[in-house]
Protein backbone atom coordinates (compact mmCIF):
# COMPACT_ATOMS: atom_id res chain seq x y z
CA UNK A 1 0.00 0.00 0.00
CA UNK A 2 2.72 2.15 0.78
CA UNK A 3 3.66 2.38 -2.99
CA UNK A 4 0.64 1.89 -4.66
CA UNK A 5 -0.77 4.86 -3.12
CA UNK A 6 1.97 7.53 -5.01
CA UNK A 7 1.85 5.22 -8.17
CA UNK A 8 -2.12 5.81 -8.19
CA UNK A 9 -1.90 9.51 -7.87
CA UNK A 10 0.60 9.80 -10.28
CA UNK A 11 -1.39 7.55 -13.12
CA UNK A 12 -4.47 8.95 -12.23
CA UNK A 13 -2.94 12.85 -12.59
CA UNK A 14 -1.71 12.01 -16.21
CA UNK A 15 -4.58 10.02 -17.28
CA UNK A 16 -6.89 13.25 -16.23
CA UNK A 17 -4.24 15.78 -17.82
CA UNK A 18 -4.42 13.60 -21.05
CA UNK A 19 -8.58 13.54 -20.84
CA UNK A 20 -8.05 17.35 -20.57
CA UNK A 21 -5.67 17.36 -23.88
CA UNK A 22 -8.64 15.19 -25.46
CA UNK A 23 -11.70 17.50 -24.94
CA UNK A 24 -9.01 20.41 -26.05
CA UNK A 25 -8.38 18.33 -29.58
CA UNK A 26 -12.44 18.47 -30.19
CA UNK A 27 -12.46 21.93 -29.71
CA UNK A 28 -8.74 22.80 -31.75
CA UNK A 29 -8.78 22.86 -35.73
CA UNK A 30 -7.23 26.22 -36.51
CA UNK A 31 -3.56 27.37 -36.02
CA UNK A 32 -4.70 30.04 -33.21
CA UNK A 33 -6.03 27.18 -31.26
CA UNK A 34 -3.02 25.49 -30.60
CA UNK A 35 -0.89 29.09 -30.46
CA UNK A 36 -3.49 31.31 -28.21
CA UNK A 37 -6.76 29.53 -28.09
CA UNK A 38 -8.10 31.60 -30.19
CA UNK A 39 -7.99 34.34 -27.49
CA UNK A 40 -11.73 33.34 -26.39
CA UNK A 41 -10.15 32.07 -22.58
CA UNK A 42 -12.46 33.92 -19.68
CA UNK A 43 -10.58 36.03 -17.12
CA UNK A 44 -11.92 33.31 -14.28
CA UNK A 45 -10.64 30.00 -16.53
CA UNK A 46 -7.19 31.99 -17.66
CA UNK A 47 -6.79 32.77 -14.13
CA UNK A 48 -7.03 29.02 -12.91
CA UNK A 49 -4.66 27.80 -15.44
CA UNK A 50 -2.03 30.73 -14.92
CA UNK A 51 -2.15 29.49 -11.66
CA UNK A 52 -1.85 26.13 -12.72
CA UNK A 53 1.07 26.89 -14.98
CA UNK A 54 2.78 29.47 -12.88
CA UNK A 55 3.05 27.26 -9.26
CA UNK A 56 5.69 24.68 -10.37
CA UNK A 57 8.24 22.54 -8.54
CA UNK A 58 9.94 25.87 -7.17
CA UNK A 59 6.48 26.57 -5.09
CA UNK A 60 5.15 23.09 -4.44
CA UNK A 61 8.15 21.82 -3.10
CA UNK A 62 11.27 24.38 -3.58
CA UNK A 63 9.61 26.92 -0.83
CA UNK A 64 9.05 24.81 1.90
CA UNK A 65 12.71 23.28 1.47
CA UNK A 66 14.01 26.33 1.43
CA UNK A 67 12.43 28.02 4.73
CA UNK A 68 13.29 24.49 6.00
CA UNK A 69 16.70 25.54 5.93
CA UNK A 70 16.95 29.21 5.57
CA UNK A 71 14.23 30.46 7.64
CA UNK A 72 12.49 33.51 7.56
CA UNK A 73 14.16 34.87 5.03
CA UNK A 74 12.70 32.70 2.39
CA UNK A 75 9.04 34.03 2.95
CA UNK A 76 10.42 36.62 -0.06
CA UNK A 77 9.79 33.90 -3.00
CA UNK A 78 5.86 33.73 -2.15
CA UNK A 79 5.92 37.14 -1.77
CA UNK A 80 8.02 37.79 -4.79
CA UNK A 81 5.98 35.25 -6.58
CA UNK A 82 2.47 37.03 -5.86
CA UNK A 83 3.68 40.66 -6.17
CA UNK A 84 5.05 40.05 -9.82
CA UNK A 85 1.34 39.94 -11.08
CA UNK A 86 0.66 43.70 -9.60
CA UNK A 87 3.84 45.41 -11.46
CA UNK A 88 2.61 43.02 -14.39
CA UNK A 89 -0.86 44.18 -13.80
CA UNK A 90 -0.29 47.89 -13.56
CA UNK A 91 2.50 48.23 -16.80
CA UNK A 92 2.56 45.28 -19.16
CA UNK A 93 -0.43 42.68 -19.31
CA UNK A 94 -3.18 44.82 -21.21
CA UNK A 95 -0.93 46.53 -23.75
CA UNK A 96 0.74 43.19 -24.29
CA UNK A 97 -2.84 41.67 -25.33
CA UNK A 98 -3.56 44.87 -27.12
CA UNK A 99 0.09 43.61 -29.31
CA UNK A 100 -1.89 41.29 -30.91
CA UNK A 101 1.79 39.06 -30.86
CA UNK A 102 1.30 35.17 -30.61
CA UNK A 103 4.75 35.07 -28.92
CA UNK A 104 7.25 37.79 -26.72
CA UNK A 105 9.52 37.67 -30.10
CA UNK A 106 6.35 38.76 -32.31
CA UNK A 107 5.79 41.48 -29.75
CA UNK A 108 9.28 42.46 -30.22
CA UNK A 109 9.11 42.22 -33.71
CA UNK A 110 6.05 44.48 -33.70
CA UNK A 111 7.45 47.28 -31.91
CA UNK A 112 11.06 47.37 -32.99
CA UNK A 113 10.10 46.56 -36.67
CA UNK A 114 13.24 44.56 -36.35
CA UNK A 115 14.18 40.94 -37.30
CA UNK A 116 17.28 40.82 -35.46
CA UNK A 117 15.83 41.83 -32.11
CA UNK A 118 13.25 39.00 -32.90
CA UNK A 119 15.67 36.10 -33.21
CA UNK A 120 17.64 37.30 -30.18
CA UNK A 121 14.03 37.42 -28.16
CA UNK A 122 13.70 33.57 -29.65
CA UNK A 123 16.89 32.71 -28.18
CA UNK A 124 16.13 33.78 -24.51
CA UNK A 125 12.50 32.56 -24.53
CA UNK A 126 14.43 28.96 -25.18
CA UNK A 127 16.98 29.47 -22.77
CA UNK A 128 14.44 30.70 -20.32
CA UNK A 129 12.06 27.86 -20.89
CA UNK A 130 14.68 25.07 -20.84
CA UNK A 131 16.36 26.42 -17.40
CA UNK A 132 12.65 26.46 -16.13
CA UNK A 133 12.17 23.42 -17.59
CA UNK A 134 14.95 21.34 -15.66
CA UNK A 135 13.96 21.50 -12.22
CA UNK A 136 10.64 20.47 -13.19
CA UNK A 137 12.43 17.36 -14.59
CA UNK A 138 14.57 16.83 -11.78
CA UNK A 139 11.51 17.61 -9.41
CA UNK A 140 9.56 14.65 -10.90
CA UNK A 141 12.61 12.31 -10.51
CA UNK A 142 12.78 13.27 -6.94
CA UNK A 143 9.53 12.73 -5.95
CA UNK A 144 8.51 9.55 -7.76
CA UNK A 145 12.51 7.82 -6.21
CA UNK A 146 11.14 9.51 -2.58
CA UNK A 147 7.75 7.58 -2.77
CA UNK A 148 8.04 4.73 -4.72
CA UNK A 149 12.17 4.02 -5.10
CA UNK A 150 11.87 4.61 -8.41
CA UNK A 151 14.97 5.55 -10.64
CA UNK A 152 15.31 9.36 -10.77
CA UNK A 153 15.18 9.33 -14.46
CA UNK A 154 11.86 7.64 -14.47
CA UNK A 155 9.82 10.75 -13.15
CA UNK A 156 11.11 13.06 -15.81
CA UNK A 157 10.17 10.49 -18.53
CA UNK A 158 6.59 10.40 -17.14
CA UNK A 159 6.25 14.27 -17.28
CA UNK A 160 7.34 14.52 -20.64
CA UNK A 161 5.12 11.81 -21.89
CA UNK A 162 2.13 13.03 -20.67
CA UNK A 163 3.17 16.58 -21.83
CA UNK A 164 3.52 15.59 -25.45
CA UNK A 165 0.75 13.99 -25.38
CA UNK A 166 -1.60 16.80 -24.40
CA UNK A 167 0.30 19.30 -26.19
CA UNK A 168 0.02 17.25 -29.35
CA UNK A 169 -3.68 16.71 -29.03
CA UNK A 170 -4.55 20.46 -28.83
CA UNK A 171 -1.75 22.65 -28.36
CA UNK A 172 -2.55 25.84 -25.75
CA UNK A 173 -6.39 25.45 -26.17
CA UNK A 174 -5.98 21.64 -24.80
CA UNK A 175 -3.72 22.54 -22.20
CA UNK A 176 -5.83 25.27 -20.55
CA UNK A 177 -8.00 22.89 -19.56
CA UNK A 178 -5.69 20.96 -17.92
CA UNK A 179 -3.95 23.81 -16.29
CA UNK A 180 -7.37 24.48 -14.40
CA UNK A 181 -8.22 21.06 -13.23
CA UNK A 182 -4.36 20.94 -11.83
CA UNK A 183 -4.30 24.30 -10.14
CA UNK A 184 -7.07 23.43 -7.81
CA UNK A 185 -5.70 19.96 -7.17
CA UNK A 186 -2.54 21.60 -6.16
CA UNK A 187 -4.34 23.80 -3.53
CA UNK A 188 -6.48 20.90 -2.68
CA UNK A 189 -3.26 18.73 -2.26
CA UNK A 190 -1.60 21.31 0.39
CA UNK A 191 -4.75 22.46 1.80
CA UNK A 192 -5.66 19.14 2.94
CA UNK A 193 -2.50 17.92 4.62
CA UNK A 194 -1.72 21.25 6.42
CA UNK A 195 -4.67 21.32 8.11
CA UNK A 196 -4.49 17.91 9.08
CA UNK A 197 -0.08 18.15 10.13
CA UNK A 198 -1.05 21.42 11.86
CA UNK A 199 -3.52 19.76 14.18
CA UNK A 200 -1.42 17.06 14.31
CA UNK A 201 1.47 19.36 15.45
CA UNK A 202 -0.94 21.12 18.31
CA UNK A 203 -2.61 18.37 19.39
CA UNK A 204 1.19 16.63 20.15
CA UNK A 205 2.34 20.47 22.11
CA UNK A 206 5.62 19.89 20.74
CA UNK A 207 7.71 23.02 20.24
CA UNK A 208 10.37 23.81 17.96
CA UNK A 209 13.54 22.91 19.99
CA UNK A 210 15.82 25.08 21.20
CA UNK A 211 19.22 25.23 19.59
CA UNK A 212 19.94 23.39 16.58
CA UNK A 213 17.70 21.08 14.94
CA UNK A 214 17.03 17.76 16.24
CA UNK A 215 15.60 14.53 15.34
CA UNK A 216 12.21 14.22 16.24
CA UNK A 217 11.98 10.02 16.02
CA UNK A 218 14.49 7.48 14.96
CA UNK A 219 16.03 7.79 11.90
CA UNK A 220 18.38 5.82 9.12
CA UNK A 221 19.81 8.08 6.74
CA UNK A 222 21.61 6.57 3.72
CA UNK A 223 24.06 8.65 2.18
CA UNK A 224 24.50 8.13 -1.80
CA UNK A 225 27.56 9.90 -2.57
CA UNK A 226 30.15 11.02 -1.15
CA UNK A 227 29.89 14.10 1.38
CA UNK A 228 31.23 16.59 3.53
CA UNK A 229 29.34 17.23 6.47
CA UNK A 230 28.95 20.06 9.12
CA UNK A 231 28.28 19.18 13.13
CA UNK A 232 27.96 22.58 14.98
CA UNK A 233 27.85 21.18 18.43
CA UNK A 234 29.76 17.95 19.24
CA UNK A 235 27.87 14.67 19.22
CA UNK A 236 27.85 10.99 19.28
CA UNK A 237 25.95 9.35 16.16
CA UNK A 238 25.95 6.03 14.88
CA UNK A 239 27.08 5.36 11.88
CA UNK A 240 27.74 2.22 9.29
CA UNK A 241 30.57 2.72 6.78
CA UNK A 242 33.13 5.66 5.86
CA UNK A 243 33.29 8.23 8.02
CA UNK A 244 36.42 10.71 8.08
CA UNK A 245 38.31 8.05 5.89
CA UNK A 246 38.22 5.12 8.10
CA UNK A 247 35.79 2.24 8.17
CA UNK A 248 33.06 1.97 10.80
CA UNK A 249 30.68 0.07 12.36
CA UNK A 250 28.77 1.68 15.54
CA UNK A 251 28.59 5.02 17.65
CA UNK A 252 31.32 7.60 17.55
CA UNK A 253 31.77 10.74 19.21
CA UNK A 254 32.23 13.69 16.61
CA UNK A 255 33.53 16.91 17.07
CA UNK A 256 31.84 19.78 16.16
CA UNK A 257 33.05 21.19 12.37
CA UNK A 258 33.14 19.15 9.05
CA UNK A 259 33.19 15.23 8.62
CA UNK A 260 33.37 13.20 5.49
CA UNK A 261 30.95 10.57 5.01
CA UNK A 262 31.60 7.72 2.13
CA UNK A 263 29.41 6.40 -0.53
CA UNK A 264 26.94 3.91 0.91
CA UNK A 265 27.33 4.91 4.49
CA UNK A 266 24.45 5.03 6.87
CA UNK A 267 23.62 7.46 9.65
CA UNK A 268 21.58 6.54 12.83
CA UNK A 269 19.75 9.16 14.43
CA UNK A 270 18.44 8.78 17.45
CA UNK A 271 15.44 11.17 19.02
CA UNK A 272 16.80 14.38 20.39
CA UNK A 273 20.56 13.86 18.17
CA UNK A 274 21.62 17.01 16.65
CA UNK A 275 21.32 16.77 12.93
CA UNK A 276 24.60 17.17 10.68
CA UNK A 277 24.53 19.52 8.17
CA UNK A 278 25.55 19.04 4.46
CA UNK A 279 28.61 21.23 3.08
CA UNK A 280 26.89 24.20 1.55
CA UNK A 281 24.11 24.75 3.32
CA UNK A 282 24.02 26.44 6.45
CA UNK A 283 24.10 25.37 10.27
CA UNK A 284 22.04 27.85 11.72
CA UNK A 285 20.33 27.69 15.03
CA UNK A 286 16.94 27.93 15.76
CA UNK A 287 16.53 31.09 17.16
CA UNK A 288 18.55 32.75 14.33
CA UNK A 289 16.67 30.69 11.81
CA UNK A 290 13.25 32.80 12.98
CA UNK A 291 15.34 36.14 12.33
CA UNK A 292 15.23 38.54 9.36
CA UNK A 293 18.83 38.52 7.21
CA UNK A 294 19.61 34.82 9.78
CA UNK A 295 19.51 32.71 7.08
CA UNK A 296 23.50 31.77 7.20
CA UNK A 297 23.89 33.35 3.35
CA UNK A 298 26.39 35.65 2.85
CA UNK A 299 25.95 39.43 2.53
CA UNK A 300 22.12 38.11 3.03
CA UNK A 301 20.55 41.96 2.96
CA UNK A 302 22.14 42.23 -0.60
CA UNK A 303 20.62 38.58 -1.59
CA UNK A 304 17.01 39.67 -0.17
CA UNK A 305 16.56 42.44 -2.36
CA UNK A 306 17.97 41.37 -5.23
CA UNK A 307 15.84 38.21 -4.82
CA UNK A 308 13.02 40.23 -4.29
CA UNK A 309 14.23 42.15 -8.06
CA UNK A 310 14.21 38.89 -9.83
CA UNK A 311 11.28 37.52 -8.84
CA UNK A 312 9.71 40.87 -9.11
CA UNK A 313 10.27 42.10 -12.63
CA UNK A 314 10.97 38.59 -14.22
CA UNK A 315 7.79 37.47 -13.55
CA UNK A 316 6.69 40.17 -16.51
CA UNK A 317 9.37 38.37 -18.65
CA UNK A 318 8.57 34.82 -18.49
CA UNK A 319 7.54 33.31 -21.73
CA UNK A 320 5.10 30.84 -20.37
CA UNK A 321 3.42 33.39 -17.86
CA UNK A 322 3.25 35.84 -20.83
CA UNK A 323 1.47 33.90 -23.70
CA UNK A 324 -1.50 33.11 -21.22
CA UNK A 325 -2.38 36.94 -21.72
CA UNK A 326 -2.52 36.58 -25.71
CA UNK A 327 -5.40 34.09 -25.02
CA UNK A 328 -7.47 36.87 -23.27
CA UNK A 329 -10.31 38.50 -25.79
CA UNK A 330 -9.17 41.89 -24.74
CA UNK A 331 -7.67 44.08 -22.72
CA UNK A 332 -10.01 44.23 -19.53
CA UNK A 333 -10.28 40.95 -19.69
CA UNK A 334 -6.56 40.50 -19.69
CA UNK A 335 -6.30 42.83 -16.30
CA UNK A 336 -9.59 40.64 -14.63
CA UNK A 337 -7.24 37.76 -15.53
CA UNK A 338 -4.00 39.01 -13.33
CA UNK A 339 -6.11 40.50 -10.58
CA UNK A 340 -7.28 36.90 -10.37
CA UNK A 341 -3.77 35.25 -10.50
CA UNK A 342 -2.96 37.61 -7.47
CA UNK A 343 -5.91 36.40 -5.58
CA UNK A 344 -5.41 32.92 -6.58
CA UNK A 345 -1.72 32.68 -5.59
CA UNK A 346 -1.82 34.87 -2.31
CA UNK A 347 -3.82 31.70 -0.88
CA UNK A 348 -1.74 29.49 -2.24
CA UNK A 349 1.80 30.60 -1.02
CA UNK A 350 0.28 30.30 2.81
CA UNK A 351 0.54 26.71 2.71
CA UNK A 352 4.05 25.65 1.48
CA UNK A 353 5.14 27.80 4.09
CA UNK A 354 3.19 26.17 6.81
CA UNK A 355 5.35 22.67 5.65
CA UNK A 356 8.38 24.44 5.71
CA UNK A 357 8.15 25.68 9.07
CA UNK A 358 6.53 22.15 10.18
CA UNK A 359 9.31 20.22 8.15
CA UNK A 360 12.43 21.96 10.64
CA UNK A 361 11.13 20.14 13.29
CA UNK A 362 9.81 16.92 12.07
CA UNK A 363 12.06 16.16 8.97
CA UNK A 364 15.54 17.80 10.07
CA UNK A 365 17.35 14.97 8.98
CA UNK A 366 16.95 16.15 5.47
CA UNK A 367 19.60 18.46 6.03
CA UNK A 368 22.10 15.50 5.98
CA UNK A 369 21.13 14.80 2.61
CA UNK A 370 20.58 18.07 1.58
CA UNK A 371 17.24 16.59 -0.48
CA UNK A 372 15.13 19.09 1.73
CA UNK A 373 12.92 19.15 -1.83
CA UNK A 374 11.37 16.58 -0.35
CA UNK A 375 10.12 18.11 2.77
CA UNK A 376 6.48 18.07 1.59
CA UNK A 377 6.75 14.85 0.36
CA UNK A 378 7.80 13.07 3.37
CA UNK A 379 5.89 15.62 6.18
CA UNK A 380 2.48 13.34 6.13
CA UNK A 381 3.59 9.99 6.86
CA UNK A 382 6.60 10.91 9.24
CA UNK A 383 4.34 13.09 11.74
CA UNK A 384 0.57 10.47 10.98
CA UNK A 385 1.87 7.15 10.09
CA UNK A 386 -0.27 4.17 8.90
CA UNK A 387 -2.55 4.25 6.47
CA UNK A 388 -3.78 8.15 7.18
CA UNK A 389 -0.04 9.36 6.23
CA UNK A 390 0.07 7.16 3.21
CA UNK A 391 -3.11 8.52 1.81
CA UNK A 392 -2.05 12.08 2.99
CA UNK A 393 1.34 11.08 1.00
CA UNK A 394 -0.90 9.56 -1.79
CA UNK A 395 -2.45 12.95 -2.27
CA UNK A 396 0.36 15.54 -2.12
CA UNK A 397 2.05 13.12 -4.71
CA UNK A 398 -0.40 13.69 -6.99
CA UNK A 399 -0.26 17.44 -6.80
CA UNK A 400 3.50 17.28 -7.16
CA UNK A 401 3.01 16.18 -10.34
CA UNK A 402 0.24 17.93 -11.42
CA UNK A 403 2.70 20.74 -10.71
CA UNK A 404 5.10 19.31 -12.90
CA UNK A 405 2.37 18.23 -15.43
CA UNK A 406 1.16 22.29 -15.87
CA UNK A 407 4.11 23.92 -15.58
CA UNK A 408 5.82 21.74 -18.05
CA UNK A 409 3.12 21.95 -20.44
CA UNK A 410 3.51 25.71 -20.22
CA UNK A 411 6.67 26.11 -20.58
CA UNK A 412 6.62 23.71 -23.65
CA UNK A 413 3.75 25.53 -25.23
CA UNK A 414 6.07 28.44 -25.24
CA UNK A 415 9.41 27.18 -26.56
CA UNK A 416 7.13 25.65 -29.24
CA UNK A 417 5.97 28.44 -30.48
CA UNK A 418 9.17 30.17 -30.59
CA UNK A 419 11.13 27.30 -32.76
CA UNK A 420 7.91 26.43 -34.98
CA UNK A 421 8.02 29.72 -36.10
CA UNK A 422 11.50 31.17 -35.77
CA UNK A 423 13.17 27.83 -36.82
CA UNK A 424 10.70 25.20 -38.61
CA UNK A 425 9.55 28.67 -40.17
CA UNK A 426 6.23 26.22 -40.21
CA UNK A 427 7.68 24.58 -43.22
CA UNK A 428 6.02 21.44 -42.19
CA UNK A 429 2.81 22.93 -42.40
CA UNK A 430 1.76 25.39 -38.92
CA UNK A 431 0.60 22.28 -36.78
CA UNK A 432 3.21 19.87 -37.67
CA UNK A 433 5.68 22.22 -37.25
CA UNK A 434 4.47 23.39 -33.89
CA UNK A 435 4.00 19.46 -32.96
CA UNK A 436 7.87 19.05 -34.06
CA UNK A 437 8.72 21.98 -32.02
CA UNK A 438 7.30 20.43 -28.69
CA UNK A 439 9.26 17.43 -29.22
CA UNK A 440 12.79 19.28 -28.90
CA UNK A 441 11.13 21.95 -26.75
CA UNK A 442 10.97 19.11 -23.91
CA UNK A 443 13.66 16.59 -24.47
CA UNK A 444 16.54 18.78 -24.71
CA UNK A 445 15.69 19.85 -21.10
CA UNK A 446 15.08 16.41 -20.18
CA UNK A 447 18.48 15.31 -21.21
CA UNK A 448 20.02 18.35 -19.57
CA UNK A 449 18.19 16.95 -15.94
CA UNK A 450 19.70 13.78 -16.37
CA UNK A 451 23.49 14.54 -15.33
CA UNK A 452 22.91 17.64 -13.41
CA UNK A 453 23.60 17.62 -9.42
CA UNK A 454 20.55 18.11 -7.77
CA UNK A 455 20.21 21.68 -6.66
CA UNK A 456 17.36 23.45 -5.15
CA UNK A 457 14.40 23.79 -7.28
CA UNK A 458 13.44 27.34 -6.09
CA UNK A 459 16.82 28.97 -6.31
CA UNK A 460 17.24 27.12 -10.27
CA UNK A 461 13.74 28.77 -11.11
CA UNK A 462 14.84 31.86 -9.27
CA UNK A 463 17.98 32.03 -12.06
CA UNK A 464 15.43 31.96 -14.69
CA UNK A 465 13.61 34.93 -13.13
CA UNK A 466 16.70 36.63 -13.06
CA UNK A 467 17.77 36.05 -16.65
CA UNK A 468 13.88 36.99 -17.73
CA UNK A 469 14.50 40.12 -15.43
CA UNK A 470 17.46 41.24 -16.83
CA UNK A 471 16.54 40.95 -20.61
CA UNK A 472 13.09 40.71 -21.20
CA UNK A 473 11.87 43.21 -18.22
CA UNK A 474 13.51 46.38 -19.51
CA UNK A 475 12.56 45.72 -23.27
CA UNK A 476 8.74 45.57 -22.16
CA UNK A 477 8.39 48.61 -20.36
CA UNK A 478 11.00 50.85 -21.91
CA UNK A 479 8.78 48.74 -25.29
CA UNK A 480 5.62 49.73 -24.37
CA UNK A 481 5.83 52.97 -21.99
CA UNK A 482 8.91 54.71 -23.68
CA UNK A 483 8.45 55.91 -27.20
CA UNK A 484 11.99 56.58 -27.91
CA UNK A 485 13.18 52.86 -27.49
CA UNK A 486 15.10 51.77 -30.60
CA UNK A 487 15.84 48.36 -32.47
CA UNK A 488 19.68 48.85 -31.55
CA UNK A 489 19.56 50.39 -28.25
CA UNK A 490 16.99 47.23 -27.39
CA UNK A 491 19.53 44.95 -29.21
CA UNK A 492 22.36 46.30 -27.10
CA UNK A 493 20.63 45.97 -23.56
CA UNK A 494 19.30 42.38 -24.87
CA UNK A 495 22.45 41.01 -25.52
CA UNK A 496 24.55 42.95 -22.55
CA UNK A 497 22.01 41.93 -20.06
CA UNK A 498 21.35 38.63 -21.71
CA UNK A 499 25.18 37.79 -21.63
CA UNK A 500 25.82 38.63 -18.22
CA UNK A 501 22.79 36.95 -16.26
CA UNK A 502 23.76 33.28 -18.57
CA UNK A 503 27.14 34.14 -17.43
CA UNK A 504 25.96 34.33 -13.69
CA UNK A 505 23.42 31.11 -13.85
CA UNK A 506 26.60 29.08 -15.68
CA UNK A 507 28.88 29.85 -12.58
CA UNK A 508 26.32 29.58 -10.20
CA UNK A 509 25.16 25.83 -11.44
CA UNK A 510 28.63 24.61 -12.67
CA UNK A 511 31.23 25.71 -10.75
CA UNK A 512 31.73 24.79 -6.57
CA UNK A 513 29.76 27.11 -4.33
CA UNK A 514 31.92 30.51 -3.92
CA UNK A 515 31.83 32.95 -0.31
CA UNK A 516 31.60 36.56 0.22
CA UNK A 517 30.89 38.98 -2.45
CA UNK A 518 31.55 36.82 -5.44
CA UNK A 519 29.13 34.07 -4.26
CA UNK A 520 26.35 37.01 -3.05
CA UNK A 521 27.03 38.66 -6.53
CA UNK A 522 26.52 35.41 -8.89
CA UNK A 523 24.12 33.57 -7.15
CA UNK A 524 21.88 36.60 -7.11
CA UNK A 525 22.87 39.06 -10.32
CA UNK A 526 19.14 40.85 -10.61
CA UNK A 527 19.99 43.77 -8.56
CA UNK A 528 22.98 44.45 -11.00
CA UNK A 529 21.80 42.96 -14.17
CA UNK A 530 18.56 44.52 -14.58
CA UNK A 531 19.81 48.33 -14.11
CA UNK A 532 22.95 47.88 -16.87
CA UNK A 533 20.39 46.42 -19.47
CA UNK A 534 18.23 49.33 -18.45
CA UNK A 535 21.24 52.11 -18.74
CA UNK A 536 22.16 50.44 -22.01
CA UNK A 537 19.05 50.31 -23.51
CA UNK A 538 17.97 53.66 -23.01
CA UNK A 539 21.78 55.28 -23.56
CA UNK A 540 21.91 53.55 -26.96
CA UNK A 541 18.51 54.28 -27.76
CA UNK A 542 19.33 57.94 -26.92
CA UNK A 543 22.48 57.32 -29.67
CA UNK A 544 20.49 56.03 -32.46
CA UNK A 545 17.05 58.18 -32.74
CA UNK A 546 16.84 57.61 -36.27
CA UNK A 547 16.44 53.75 -36.15
CA UNK A 548 12.93 54.29 -34.51
CA UNK A 549 10.44 52.07 -36.41
CA UNK A 550 8.68 53.83 -39.21
CA UNK A 551 5.25 53.17 -38.10
CA UNK A 552 5.98 54.09 -34.24
CA UNK A 553 2.78 56.03 -33.88
CA UNK A 554 0.44 53.61 -34.64
CA UNK A 555 1.76 50.42 -33.16
CA UNK A 556 1.73 53.03 -30.08
CA UNK A 557 -2.16 53.84 -30.23
CA UNK A 558 -2.82 49.86 -30.75
CA UNK A 559 -0.38 49.20 -27.41
CA UNK A 560 -2.93 52.08 -25.30
CA UNK A 561 -5.79 53.03 -27.16
CA UNK A 562 -9.39 51.22 -25.86
CA UNK A 563 -10.45 48.26 -27.09
CA UNK A 564 -11.31 48.78 -30.90
CA UNK A 565 -10.24 52.33 -31.34
CA UNK A 566 -9.25 53.93 -34.97
CA UNK A 567 -5.84 53.38 -34.98
CA UNK A 568 -4.62 56.10 -37.18
CA UNK A 569 -5.08 59.02 -35.49
CA UNK A 570 -2.10 61.40 -33.52
CA UNK A 571 0.86 63.00 -34.51
CA UNK A 572 3.33 62.30 -36.78
CA UNK A 573 6.28 60.18 -35.59
CA UNK A 574 8.81 63.07 -35.38
CA UNK A 575 6.51 64.93 -33.14
CA UNK A 576 6.63 62.16 -30.25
Amino acid sequence: MTRFGPIAAVVLVGVATIGAGALGLRRASRTSDFYVASRAVSPRWNAAAIGGEYLSAASYLGIAGLILVYGLDMLWYPVGYTAGYLILLALVAAPLRRSGAYTLPDFAEIRLDSVAVRRVCSVLVVLIGWLYLVPQLQGAGLTLATETGAPRWLGGLVVCAVVLTAVFLGGMRSITFAQAFQFWLKLTALLVPAVVLVAVWRGQGQPAAAGYPRASAPASVTIGAPVTVRLPVAETLTVRGELDGQPVDGPRQLAAGEHRLGAGSVVRLRTGDVVPVRSGLPATANRSWLRPFGSGRDHPLYADLSLVIAICLGTMGLPHVLVRFYTNPDGRDTRRTALSVIVLLSAFYLLPTVFGALGRQYVPDLLLTGDTDATVLLLPERMLGGLPGTLLGALVTAGAFAAFLSTSSGLSVSVSGVLSQDVLRSRPGPVRAFRLAAVAAITVPYLLSLPSEHLGLAAVVSLAFALAAATFCPLLVLGIWWPRLTWIGALAGLLTGGALAVLAVLATIVSPPRSGWAGALLAEPAAWTVPVTFAVMVGGSLLTPRHRPAGLLRTLVRLHAPEGAALDRGRPVGEL
